[in-house]
């Protein structure tokens, strides 16, 4: 993971954790500690490829190109 990626996942992460507890508390579940955590849990594990994905992304797209007229 590059160094863009690790800067970008503490914000990934707690959004994505966010969106999944929010999902659940509006279920009509029982909404427990068990199933809440688990939403935590599963929004902490998605938004590790995510944020790779997503640095890889902004690296590929800020990086300078190669033969390109000077200019």
């Amino acid at each position: 993971m590059n160094r863009l990626a690790l800067a970008l996942f503490p914000m990934i992460a707690t959004t994505l954790m966010g969106i999944a507890v929010v999902a659940v508390l509006t279920m009509d579940i029982w909404a427990t500690g068990q199933p809440i955590l688990w939403a935590a849990v599963a929004g902490f594990v998605v938004s590790i490829p995510v944020s790779w994905w997503i640095g890889r992304q902004i690296t590929a797209a800020t990086a300078p190109r190669k033969g390109g007229a000077a200019g």
